[in-house]
């Protein structure tokens, strides 16, 4: 690869992306080389003090997590693609709405809906009598309950579009052969859908891995609130960089893990496969049907929406959405538009750039690119702080700092979106403007940008959502006194002002919406 990478043309294209790449590389290449300061009794004494705890915290927390979201998305996931029912059209809306509510937000509702007073802890009171307290949620089980009500719509997605494309005569041959509806589905359906499983439950257990917002609220001890406590706390930069390298060497296992588990369960089917026929609920089914999908929107998005607009509403009452939150509405927006227009425009040649040499020196640039997949947000704040600090001390906080994570922190989401649109713009197209004159610029802006157009906004919009969501960067490195709204929820759950942080989450979910209506096309394109 090292051979093909000095003999191929360097032209401007080329010259970018690898630019991008490098840029793209910085947090990952400072946490190895902060950690590499570590002196092996620093190894020694990190194992044995913290890397035991972390890792059974972190792990365990996973695995509740995954198997949540298996039972929750794989479960209606089915019963909206294979059954036909009078709301079907909204049940889909409201499997997908909780990802416009970021893991913090639910955390700090949930701990302030369960206290004694709050509306839960009232009711598990009337219940069960004041000596019975509601269950506590400062624990593995509490912080598995809220990422997989955060989660699970990842799982949700990925395997209802896969139902909608499977092949239906096989199961009809199964149940040809005496098997019942029940065998048919956990011998032959389930494995069917593996891939699609593998997928939903590595993205899920990523973001369980790298999550910091909801374990820093239940104050419950995994890598990435540790690392935060050691660059925040300690100031032991080296410490925290030890932590990041494992971290993201057990985020690369579940990658690979998933790869290999999704390549040993591979599935074709026929042209001329029919598709599944959704078949008519009974009523018995009906109630059944809402009474799951019911429970699953009570808990994942209906109480939390709920409880924002009640004290939206009671912060309205008092006066408090004055012209400082409405700053920090601002400074989400600033940072939003700036990371989501910076990440589409460096992504455009990294994606060109692959969607035209298509080698092993392109799918490299692709791997590398998406970094930020594996890099949770403490790790890429640290290794944008180290490489700062050490070559440019100059603009240590300030905005630019803070752009230059999100950039590399959200780079994958533009990446992607944009390869796909890049894979329609045919070479010859771009051919054709050269031939009859345009100069390169020319081509660019008048032909190839208008044919990408779909795939730059979406990028934009992905960009944009996860940015206007991002909390431990930006906790991290913001300048002074610049305060974001996932700041602002942080900061007023701590101390518990529940008038202020409400404004702010409802602020969030609404700014969220614009994704979910991207997701919804791509559904509906999948079911048709």
């Amino acid at each position: 690869m090292f051979a093909q990478l000095v003999r191929f043309d360097w032209n401007t294209r080329s010259v970018l992306a690898t630019l991008v790449v490098l840029l793209a590389s910085v947090p990952l290449i400072y946490v190895v080389i902060n950690s590499g300061q570590l002196s092996f009794p620093q190894w020694t004494n990190l194992w044995s003090a913290r890397l035991p705890e972390l890792l059974t915290n972190t792990l365990t927390l996973a695995l509740l997590v995954a198997l949540g979201s298996f039972v929750l998305g794989v479960s209606s996931a089915w019963l909206i693609t294979r059954r036909d029912f009078v709301g079907r059209r909204l049940a889909v809306w409201l499997m997908i709405l909780p990802l416009t509510i970021p893991t913090y937000v639910f955390a700090h509702i949930y701990t302030t809906l369960t206290e004694d007073d709050g509306w839960l802890g009232a009711i598990w009171i009337g219940l069960f009598g004041p000596d019975n307290h509601p269950p506590e949620l400062y624990n593995v089980f509490g912080a598995a309950f809220i990422l997989s009500l955060a989660g699970f719509s990842y799982v949700f997605l990925l395997v209802s579009d896969a139902l909608s494309r499977s092949r239906v005569d096989i199961e009809e041959a199964a149940q040809l052969h005496g098997l019942s509806p029940r065998q048919v589905f956990w011998r032959i359906s389930l494995p069917m859908l593996r891939p699609a499983i593998a997928a939903g439950l590595a993205l899920v257990v990523l973001h369980v891995v790298s999550d910091f917002g909801a374990v820093s609220m239940l104050r419950f001890q995994t890598f990435t609130l540790s690392i935060y406590l050691q660059m925040e706390g300690r100031h032991n930069l080296e410490a925290a960089a030890g932590l990041s390298l494992v971290l993201v060497l057990l985020s690369l296992s579940f990658l690979i893990l998933e790869r290999f588990f999704r390549d040993r369960q591979r599935y074709y089917s026929a042209a001329q496969a029919q598709k599944p026929k959704r078949r008519r609920a009974t009523r018995m089914e009906l109630i059944f049907i809402w009474f799951w999908l019911g429970g699953i929107t009570l808990f994942a998005f209906a109480l939390p929406l709920a409880w924002m607009l009640a004290w939206t509403y009671e912060a309205w009452l008092q006066s408090l959405i004055t012209e400082e939150f409405w700053g920090y509405v601002q400074n989400s927006l600033i940072v939003s538009v700036a990371a989501a227009s910076l990440a589409t425009v460096a992504a455009f040649p990294v994606a060109l750039f692959h969607a035209r040499l298509r080698n092993r020196i392109s799918q490299g640039y692709l791997h590398l690119a998406s970094i930020g997949f594996v890099l949770p947000g403490p790790v890429i704040a640290l290794g944008i702080l180290s490489f700062v600090l050490s070559m440019l001390p100059w603009i240590y906080g300030t905005m630019i700092v803070l752009l230059l994570a999100m950039l590399i922190r959200f780079l994958p989401l533009a990446v992607q979106a944009q390869e796909a649109s890049v894979q329609q713009l045919s070479p010859s197209i771009e051919e054709a403007g050269r031939s009859l004159g345009a100069r390169p610029w020319e081509n660019l802006t008048r032909i190839v940008i208008p044919v990408l157009r779909t795939g730059l906004v979406s990028a934009w919009v992905l960009v944009f959502i996860d940015t206007l969501k991002e909390l431990p960067a930006t906790l991290l490195l913001r300048p002074t006194g610049f305060d974001t709204l996932p700041v602002r929820i942080w900061i007023e759950a701590s101390e518990e002002m529940l008038e202020l942080a409400a404004p702010a989450s409802l602020m969030l979910m609404i700014g969220t919406l614009p994704v979910i209506w991207f997701l919804m096309r791509q559904h509906d394109a999948a079911s048709k």
